[in-house]
C-alpha cells in the first residue's frame, strides 16, 4: 500500500477544467467530481498494482465520471505520480 500522491501540473490543470465545467452545468457537480476522484485515488493507493501497464503507464477509469487517471509507481519515492486526469472522449494520444 502506497500512502501519497503527487500531481504534475497538467494533471491538477485538467482537474480544475473539469471541475470548472460541471460547476458550470450545475451548481455543486464540480464538487461531486473531485470529490469521486479523490475516492478513486484513495483506491488507486491501497491497490496500485490492480490496474495493468498499457504502454508505460497505468490507468483508471473513474467509476461515475468519464475520465481516466493515468498514473505510474513511484518506487523510489513510495508514491503515486498521477500523469493525466483524461476525458474519455478526448483522442487517446493526447493522454500523456
Amino acid at each position: 500500500m502506497i500512502d501519497k500522491f503527487q500531481q504534475l501540473p497538467r494533471a491538477q490543470k485538467e482537474i480544475l477544467d473539469a471541475w470548472e465545467w460541471y460547476e458550470d452545468q450545475q451548481p455543486g457537480l464540480g464538487d461531486r467530481f473531485k470529490k469521486e476522484l479523490h475516492k478513486k485515488i484513495q483506491y488507486i493507493l491501497g491497490n496500485p498494482l490492480h490496474y495493468p501497464v498499457k504502454k508505460k503507464y497505468r490507468e483508471a477509469l473513474m467509476d461515475v465520471f468519464p475520465y481516466l487517471i493515468v498514473f505510474k509507481i513511484d518506487k523510489y519515492k513510495d508514491q503515486i505520480l498521477i500523469l493525466s486526469v483524461f476525458h474519455t472522449s478526448r483522442h487517446p494520444k493526447k493522454k500523456t
